[in-house]
């Protein structure tokens, strides 16, 4: 127990798996903690302090199923090997065996296939944010050990948030000063190297060079943030750093803006309910490698915003769309790719079982296949040419693995059979010797037989005696007489017997069997050794996703009803026949989705979209959004054709959620997420939102959503989609020139509501929420009570009167002072010329001269 207390205190917030032969054992808190959470038994071993010590085991063949659920739990676990190998005759005064902590296990640094998803990555990020007046912007590193990507950037504090939800980091590394939101849960303290100029040497030794700048330009927010995580990583590991990937900058101006709402809203690559199976990547990934699905999340993660790299991509899968034959080829031969990124993850750190070794020889092998399907082909498109040209490499290292690992190794290295025979002399000969054991022993079993008349005398292994003669107990007396005969046991039927040959050969066989062991043991080293020294292998496994994602794209696609968009740099949109890709997955196989157009073009770039609930007003709004998602991702979009002018960011506001437990009301985050649309979108913005002042009263509600409006539309002049049930916005087209009124098609057929799911122009006269309440299954009684209650309003309010002058008698009650005077109309004209002014081109007496021009449009 003092050992378990020392090692304890290395990482006191960790349980500790404590080695005690074949199990691990927790004790106090450690051990009540896991029984809870694990549903094992929670026994108690001696006494501290007068109390028994809680004690509970795992065992250890089984350790990594129980380790898997402690991390989702959020637990961290630190694992205590023994250090030390028994020995025979070791006195007991030495006391336990020697144990030290190997490793600490967190959610950010896993890499057994038991504890990670194979199509997911799984981030460390390290977040620095200087202080001071003049500070920096945030420092960030990310990193996953299982692969060795190893990245980072410098971004605006406001953008930081954005950047986490792209990433979704399993564990952050900060200070508890940095805001972390929705990542609060993921936080661990960390700290930080003495200075930028320590961090860079730390990263710099990493990587065996003499200074970063081969890399690219780090910040020093970003070397502090690469600085604390490669440190982690080493004490995490007992010392010891994986292989990583040089680290590279990133740069968000490449990527598409989401903000976490966006993300959430939009269940990209996870529902809100943390579930994958109705999400965007679940509907379009036709992926075969768990490398490739990686990948495509990350590229729907972080799609383009270059139209050139997104042509680039699309290129790729535009070429096999036509070419059944070499898709399928590829098909069958990718889907025998193991997972060689992750196996390298392993071997570097020590931690490789033969099967990671095998994973590389076979996925050299197909390496070397899908070279061969693709370079018979003529003009490859550039990605996939690039692709093809680190696949024929590593030629010395496949030839070496085929010659040193057996066909069928064993799962795990104590086994045994790791490498093939015939590669090494020696360790056949020991092999011969210890296998050849068996023969050896049936011939002595027959001479002593023969020696001693004693047909069922045999010859068996003990573990605590080694070799011996078992004859049974009646025909032991004639074996008592015999000088050369050792009695060592006797039981009611049996006595054993042993010979100075026997114990002779026993020794024999067991430094046979243990030589062989070393022997193979040596021999893995050195082979795993070769596997990290070859550089190609990264590139060739990231070759490999490459061209899995372009199959899975042309399988995508190949039916026709996906289009390869058009992606340029101005702001035109246009999307025909757009559909909801997950809603479209989910419905019965005889179903058929309803497409939809969608025209943002720049003389009408602002829709605004009214019907009642049950229409199809959301599902049209985030099939739009997830259309600009795939089409900057570069890949295909469930759509007859889309032509788009890249868009910066993207927002998307749809359904309403709470958030209690920071205290934030339903209304409270649709505010919330509405500031943020506003001080955040511009002219190559995408804002697609729903219900705006829905949450408040209906005249309060109305004036919050006049007023996004018309910012939307005058002043960030972003594209936009604006869903509400506030019909009478639709008279803003009169004043708003770019205002594009639309109605989701309603038909009323023999008493029932007939809802089309089709967007036509127009505004919608009747919100229908008495008929969807029936459709909800609302009590037929309460149902009619409310139709006739809705007529009697109706005919008391004036329906048929305007709505929008309820603004004028509102503000009569108000003192003139409290009262905003109405926007006047701009004419359209002075629109365009506004928009088409570049003010720092212009001279003192031009910009003079376009005043006098704005001034007299405004008068005509």
């Amino acid at each position: 127990m003092a050992q378990w207390f020392a090692l304890k205190a290395e990482h006191p917030d960790a349980l500790l798996f404590f080695r005690m032969g074949d199990f691990y054992e927790l004790f106090f808190n450690d051990a009540e903690a896991a029984a809870s959470a694990l549903d094992i038994s929670l026994t108690a071993r001696g006494t501290h302090g007068g109390e028994p010590i809680p004690m509970c085991g795992v065992p250890v063949h089984a350790a990594q199923a129980y380790l898997a659920r402690l991390i989702r739990r959020g637990f961290r676990v630190s694992v205590a090997e023994q250090t030390e190998q028994p020995r025979k005759g070791r006195p007991a005064s030495k006391g336990p065996l020697r144990r030290a902590v190997v490793r600490l296990i967190t959610p950010g640094t896993l890499t057994e296939d038991e504890l990670l998803e194979a199509g997911r990555q799984n981030l460390l990020a390290c977040i620095v944010c200087p202080t001071g007046r003049d500070s920096a912007d945030p420092g960030l590193a990310w990193i996953d050990i299982s692969t060795g990507l190893f990245e980072t950037a410098c971004v605006p504090a406001r953008d930081m948030h954005d950047l986490l939800g792209r990433l979704d980091p399993a564990e952050i590394l900060c200070a508890d000063n940095v805001e972390l939101g929705d990542f609060a849960d993921r936080r661990t303290p960390v700290l930080l190297p003495a200075g930028p100029e320590a961090a860079r040497q730390r990263m710099a030794e990493a990587f065996g060079v003499a200074s970063l700048d081969a890399f690219g330009t780090f910040s020093d927010a970003e070397a502090l943030a690469a600085g604390a995580a490669i440190d982690y990583i080493r004490r995490s590991q007992a010392g010891q750093l994986p292989r990583l990937s040089h680290p590279r900058p990133s740069y968000s101006g490449d990527v598409l803006g989401l903000d976490p709402a966006t993300r959430a809203s939009l269940d990209l690559l996870r529902t809100r309910d943390g579930t994958t199976e109705h999400t965007l990547f679940a509907a379009v990934a036709r992926t075969v490698t768990a490398a490739g699905s990686r990948l495509l999340a990350d590229w729907i993660a972080a799609p383009l915003t270059d139209p050139e790299r997104i042509a680039r991509r699309q290129a790729g899968w535009t070429w096999l769309l036509d070419k059944h034959g070499i898709r399928d080829d590829l098909r069958a031969c990718l889907r025998t790719a193991p997972d060689m990124a992750r196996a390298l993850g392993r071997l570097s750190l020590g931690r490789g079982q033969p099967r990671d070794a095998v994973a590389i020889r076979i996925a050299l092998g197909v390496a070397r296949e899908v070279g061969q399907i693709l370079n018979r082909q003529e003009e490859l498109p550039p990605i996939l040419a690039q692709a093809v040209g680190h696949l024929d490499r590593a030629h010395e290292l496949q030839d070496l693995l085929a010659r040193a690992l057996a066909e069928n190794p064993p799962a795990r290295l104590d086994d045994g059979g790791i490498i093939a025979t015939g590669y090494d002399e020696e360790l056949d000969a020991q092999r011969e010797l210890r296998d050849g054991s068996r023969r050896v022993i049936a011939a002595l079993q027959k001479e002593y037989a023969e020696q001693f008349d004693i047909a069922n005398l045999k010859i068996r292994h003990h573990a605590q005696l080694g070799y011996v003669i078992e004859v049974p107990a009646a025909a032991s007396a004639r074996l008592r007489g015999h000088e050369d005969l050792i009695m060592r046991q006797g039981t009611a039927s049996a006595s054993r017997f042993s010979t100075e040959r026997l114990v002779s050969l026993d020794q024999q066989i067991a430094q046979a069997a243990e030589n062989a062991g070393l022997r193979e043991r040596h021999l893995f080293t050195q082979v795993v050794r070769h596997i990290l020294d070859e550089a190609a292998l990264p590139d060739m496994a990231a070759a490999l996703s490459c061209i899995d994602i372009a199959q899975s794209c042309a399988m995508l696609a190949g039916g026709g009803t996906w289009c390869c968009p058009v992606v340029g740099d101005d702001t035109g949109f246009v999307i025909e026949g757009c559909r909801h890709p997950v809603v479209e997955a989910a419905l019965p196989r005889n179903a058929r989705f309803t497409p939809n157009d969608c025209d943002l073009e720049p003389d009408r770039r602002i829709m605004l979209l009214t019907g009642p609930n049950m229409a199809g007003k959301s599902t049209f709004l985030r099939q739009t959004a997830l259309a600009v998602i795939l089409a900057q991702a570069g890949l295909p979009v469930a759509a007859q054709a889309m032509r788009i002018g890249v868009v910066d960011r993207l927002f998307s506001r749809v359904g309403a959620a709470d958030d209690l437990a920071r205290g934030r009301s339903t209304f409270m985050v649709e505010m919330t997420e509405t500031a943020a649309i506003l001080n955040q979108a511009g002219p190559k913005s995408l804002v697609v939102v729903d219900e705006i002042g829905r949450g408040t009263s209906t005249l309060d509600g109305l004036a919050i959503a006049w007023a996004v409006l018309e910012t939307l539309h005058s002043t960030l002049r972003s594209r936009a989609i604006f869903a509400t049930h506030f019909h009478e916005l639709a008279e803003l087209a009169n004043s708003m020139p770019r205002l594009s009124p639309h109605t989701m098609s309603v038909r009323e057929w023999k008493g029932q509501v007939i809802f089309q799911h089709e967007v036509i122009p127009g505004c919608a006269r009747r919100s229908w929420g008495v008929h969807v309440a029936r459709l909800a299954g609302v009590p037929e009684p309460v149902v009619r009570r409310a139709g006739r209650l809705l007529g009697m309003l109706e005919k008391e309010r004036g329906r048929q009167a305007p709505p929008l002058p309820l603004f004028e008698q509102h503000m009569a009650e108000k003192p003139e002072e409290d009262i905003a005077p109405p926007s006047p109309a701009v004419p359209p004209a002075v629109v365009d010329m506004l928009e088409e002014l570049d003010p720092d081109a212009l001279s003192p007496r031009t910009a003079l001269e376009m005043l006098y021009k704005l001034k007299k449009l405004l008068k005509a």
